[in-house]
């Protein structure tokens, strides 16, 4: 029996925590209106474990509080990783890992080799909970003195929307999201920075540590990464240019009725929860053509690698546009801050693109079939635009969603829950699991041209 590759490895352990959950959302003391589909509860399973958000009932009243901490569980374990939580605990309670093992986990969470194993998932948990804590505190505390919300509510509705942001899975008690919150600016931020905190990467956030006054004095030369430099100047590139066209796209729509300091902070969170949180507080299903494909420009690209966002990933864009503005100035190094961006990173990328393109097209196309067989365009108005959200929504594990999700049909919620499954562990990661550990060969083929363009 051949050994199973890391990738496959990740998927197992992926595939076999959403059976588990799925088990317990089917207990009868997991829900209170009425028994949960296999379906539907696989549904849910995946989302949250996947971190996606997509919900086919309401989390806040169809789930017991049983339900909801098997939920947040979920939630908590796909943010982390399976591999991380569980190589922590190994860990910990003293069992040495194999060279093999060691290179899962590593590679999972920075892309790269040889590392202190056990200094990473050490900083990776006390990070997660750090920052999960220090997000309930502050929610908490508005929705207690600000919301007049009873304390112990208060505390379980601030712990599970803090995991929930930061975890980047969208999963809410709140049947609108937090729309009901969208005047509430403190609120807004919060959750916020949560979200980016959870899709910058655990790579960054540790870089981030280590970067300031006191290292600068230890280290004068110390700087942040070049991965590190490169995902934060592109998130918030995308951050503010979202906000923008956002608001310029939807105030005198979605954001009509709020002052203009409220549509500012309402565009501004809209530009940070497609990547890839999927709270929200406007209606999503109200929002213009234009609006909803800037959010599926966003959703497509998600957050930074290592991170508890999907999507393509920030870099994987960001590394396509130097390499399209390298080859209009006519030059054959892709270079980003004075160093040139290794080729094998710039192949990485655009295979990467090529697959989250074609997933995205694949599944749209089928789920169009699913869900309006045979009709005309005339009698499906605005159906294409909605399903390619949802499509895209899943592949990038967002969660946002026009409210189209308790619609879809058995074989609809089927092939989406297969997409959350592919858009968390990755295109790229998919294609290596599924196929044979290939060989090097000593020969390459000769050399020929195909014209392209």
């Amino acid at each position: 029996m051949k050994k199973l590759t890391p990738p496959q490895i990740i998927v197992i352990a992926f595939i076999t925590t959403i059976l588990l959950g799925t088990l317990l959302l089917l207990l009868p003391g997991a829900h209170t209106t009425g028994p949960l589909t296999l379906t539907d509860a696989l549904f849910t399973a995946t989302s949250a474990t996947c971190v996606t958000g997509l919900v086919v009932v309401d989390t806040g009243t169809h789930f017991t509080l049983f339900g909801q901490l098997v939920i947040l569980l979920l939630i908590q374990i796909g943010g982390m990783g399976i591999m991380t939580l569980g190589t922590f605990f190994i860990i910990s309670i003293g069992v040495r890992l194999r060279w093999q093992d060691r290179d899962i986990v590593t590679r999972t969470l920075t892309g790269e080799r040889h590392l202190d194993i056990w200094g990473l998932l050490r900083n990776v948990f006390w990070l997660t909970l750090g920052i999960e804590a220090a997000g309930t505190i502050l929610l908490a505390g508005r929705f207690l003195h600000q919301h007049g919300m009873e304390p112990a509510r208060a505390v379980y509705n601030a712990l599970f929307h803090s995991v929930s942001a930061f975890c980047n899975a969208g999963f809410s008690l709140n049947a609108d999201s937090f729309i009901a919150y969208q005047t509430d600016p403190v609120i807004n931020f919060i959750l916020m920075l949560l979200i980016i905190a959870g899709g910058l990467g655990y790579t960054v956030l540790i870089d981030m540590g280590t970067f300031g006054p006191r290292s600068r004095r230890l280290t004068p030369h110390r700087r942040l990464t070049l991965h590190s430099r490169f995902t934060l100047v592109f998130t918030g590139i995308l951050i503010l240019g979202g906000g923008i066209l956002f608001l310029a796209l939807e105030a005198g729509n979605t954001l009509v009725d709020l002052s203009w300091p409220h549509k500012i902070v309402g565009a501004l969170f809209q530009a940070v929860t497609p990547r890839t949180a999927g709270f929200n507080t406007v209606e999503i299903a109200q929002a213009s053509n234009a609006a909803l494909m800037l959010l599926i420009l966003l959703m497509f690209i998600g957050g930074a690698p290592g991170s508890c966002a999907g999507g393509i990933k920030v870099t994987t864009m960001g590394v396509l546009l130097l390499l399209a503005r390298s080859r209009i100035r006519g030059l054959n190094d892709v270079v980003l801050f004075k160093r040139r961006i290794r080729e094998k990173t710039v192949a990485e990328a655009m295979g990467i693109m090529a697959l989250g393109v074609a997933t995205v097209a694949i599944f749209t196309f089928l789920l169009v079939i699913v869900e309006t067989g045979g009709q005309s365009h005339a009698a499906t108005e605005g159906e294409f635009i909605r399903l390619f959200f949802e499509t895209v929504s899943a592949f990038g594990t967002v969660g946002l969603s026009t409210g189209v999700t308790p619609e879809l049909s058995t074989v609809g919620r089927l092939l989406i829950t297969l997409l959350m499954f592919v858009g968390r562990i990755g295109p790229l990661t998919m294609a290596i699991a599924v196929a044979a550990r290939a060989r090097r060969t000593a020969f390459r083929f000769v050399e020929d041209k195909v014209m392209v363009g």
